[in-house]
């Protein structure tokens, strides 16, 4: 269990001159309810808050709501999968109660350094996330493994993503972060997959690379929607990584919030980023990510996978409105509020 924060003492403001204005407040600390090594899906089942949590071995927890977690916390049954270890970084609910996921998977072995390169999969479960049965690996680097780089961890890979249902309910969108390759490539990316698709999900999900929506999950080439300044092989790396996006009600936006590792090895945290677009199918559409905390204002270390939980019936890491609750690596000390045009 995760101890409980003391309430950081500085008080913390931002806003930014666009279409919209964001302001990063002091709250009562909270605290997910287990470890946190990754974005932290939650959804709503029968009134419950659900919430998965995951730093190598995924925990399931429910609540009456983000602010209560009363329920038990279970370890969370992977049938048929070979990609041990795994973090569920992504779920949908559908309306037929089918849960749908997404998960990080390190391959073990890949480089004799120990350096490793992420890959993502799907998985399903029919009992509200006790269980999931693994449907495949979606999204694979093409790129071959570079056991030399210096980041500290990964030799190449596509993982630390999350994944936004489009609000027609045609598209899942992935934004993922992309570790090799072409410099013009590395940093976050984003690929897409039918809705209709997802019972069979390996060979539907398609990158998106210079305008079109054609290259494939499994190997293919991506543009990065928010480029690395340094790539990734290098030890002072430079890039924003592990985006997690919610659609936000009250803007009418779609919101992402990034990491930005740099200029050493191991990703010390320079700071947490907000960017905003009105359409998630327009990949240039984000606006040029701004810092909302310092890596020096979160007062804990390590400080990042930040994420929303919305604080409404309803509300979850992808879905939000005017007041949600800031997680950084599963402690809460701080509210977002936004404010339209």
């Amino acid at each position: 269990m995760i101890r409980r924060w003391s309430i950081l003492t500085i008080v913390l403001s931002f806003s930014v001159a666009w279409a919209q204005r964001v302001e990063v407040r002091n709250a009562p600390t909270l605290a997910m309810p287990t470890p946190v090594d990754s974005n932290s899906p939650a959804f709503w089942l029968d009134g419950q808050l659900m919430i998965l949590n995951s730093a190598g071995v995924a925990l399931l927890t429910s609540g009456r709501d983000q602010f209560y977690f009363e329920g038990d916390t279970e370890a969370v049954e992977f049938e048929t999968s070979k990609h041990q270890p795994f973090w569920i970084e992504a779920a949908h609910l559908d309306q037929a109660g089918t849960l749908w996921a997404w998960y990080h998977h390190e391959p073990r072995d890949v480089c004799p350094s120990g350096l490793t390169a992420p890959v993502i999969g799907a998985m399903y479960s029919t009992d509200g996330g006790q269980t999931f049965y693994d449907l495949g690996i979606v999204l694979e680097s093409g790129d071959r493994v570079n056991c030399s780089a210096q980041n500290g961890f990964f030799a190449g890979g596509h993982g630390d993503f999350s994944v936004i249902l489009d609000r027609e309910q045609k598209y899942f969108y992935f934004l993922f972060t992309n570790y090799a390759g072409d410099p013009k490539g590395q940093g976050v990316a984003i690929a897409r997959m039918a809705y209709e698709d997802r019972h069979n999900p390996v060979g539907a999900v398609y990158k998106y690379y210079e305008g079109e929506w054609n290259e494939p999950g499994l190997g293919g080439r991506v543009t990065a929607i928010f480029p690395s300044r340094v790539t990734w092989e290098r030890p002072d790396a430079d890039s924003f990584w592990g985006p997690s996006v919610h659609w936000n009600t009250h803007l009418q936006k779609y919101v992402v919030l990034l990491n930005r590792a740099c200029c050493q090895p191991r990703w010390p945290q320079e700071g947490i980023y907000i960017s905003f677009n009105d359409d998630v199918s327009d990949p240039l559409g984000w606006q040029q990510p701004r810092r909302i905390l310092a890596g020096n204002e979160i007062g804990y270390a390590p400080g990042y996978y930040p994420q929303v939980l919305g604080t409404q019936y309803g509300e979850t890491d992808t879905l939000a409105s005017a007041v949600a609750r800031l997680y950084i690596h599963g402690i809460s000390n701080w509210e977002l509020v936004f404010y339209p045009q």
